[in-house]
């Protein structure tokens, strides 16, 4: 009689439970196989069109998102402040390398904190985006008082005669400075002329040239550092002193001498006497 209740209890807690298992999975088998799926097995209606139409949705977004920051942010419109040395052409040349750089967005993170440098008569040029699509470059020139010329080349100086800058190029606007003597010149040095004082003359004459607006190609030193400025086929000799009041007066000759070569005689103009003399060359 124990053995008999033995087997009852085993059949009674577990048999039942494990019989209902399967006969439940017999008959999913058997509707599979009658469907036509031999794993016996289905999946889930429309999942694979499911994650295609997804994979789409998220691609339009990236490519549309991708379109609407380089047309948002393309730039258009470029303003540069403090240019003298270089066109605005240039600068914008110097600034916009590639096809990215014409994104603001991009230029925002490139020059964020950030200046351009190593360029010659440039200290340094800001980029500040001002719109999506307008930037503004801000350029901050060396101060060129003149130069030289040396080994062929151009030598730049500033007001207080230091090379700032060696070209094999010219710029307008920029007197050449002859007559002083020098041996040698040495990038980021002053020339070694005699009498440093001569850099306060240059720079002297250039700012009152400056202040009315007049250009003049080569300022001339003699022994005696007396000045004579050359305009084309015209030289005009200023001498040392009273040069403000010489060169306002000379604004209203040059112009009626465009066609004349010779020499004006000013070295002895004063607001009293007011002589002056043009000698004609051939």
């Amino acid at each position: 009689m124990a053995s008999k209740r033995d087997f009852k209890l085993i059949a009674g807690g577990k048999s039942k439970k494990k019989g209902k298992k399967r006969s439940y999975g017999v008959s999913m088998a058997s509707e599979g196989r009658r469907k036509g799926d031999p794993s016996g097995a289905r999946e889930p209606f429309g999942g694979s069109n499911i994650g295609f139409v997804i994979f789409l949705l998220v691609l339009g977004l990236i490519v549309g998102g991708g379109l609407f920051l380089v047309s948002k942010f393309r730039v258009k419109n470029i303003m540069v402040e403090g240019n003298v040395h270089y066109t605005q052409e240039e600068i914008t040349d110097l600034v916009l390398t590639d096809e990215l750089s014409y994104n603001s967005l991009y230029l925002s993170f490139k020059y964020r904190n950030r200046q351009i440098k190593d360029i010659p008569f440039i200290e340094t040029m800001s980029v500040s985006v001002v719109s999506p699509d307008t930037i503004k470059i801000i350029v901050y020139e060396k101060t060129v008082a003149g130069y030289v010329e040396y080994q062929g080349r151009f030598m730049y100086f500033d007001r207080d005669g230091i090379v700032v800058e060696s070209s094999d190029t010219r710029t307008m606007g920029v007197p050449q400075v002859t007559g002083i003597q020098f041996d040698h010149v040495v990038l980021y040095e002053p020339l070694p002329v005699e009498d440093p004082s001569i850099f306060m003359q240059i720079l002297s004459i250039t700012q009152v040239l400056s202040k009315y607006d007049i250009s003049t190609d080569k300022i001339y030193f003699n022994e005696n550092n007396e000045i004579t400025l050359y305009f084309g086929q015209v030289r005009a000799r200023l001498g040392s002193d009273d040069l403000e009041e010489k060169v306002m007066r000379l604004q209203y000759i040059l112009p009626h001498l465009e066609e004349e070569r010779g020499v004006l005689e000013m070295e002895n103009y004063t607001d009293e006497s007011q002589n002056i003399t043009f000698t004609r060359e051939e």
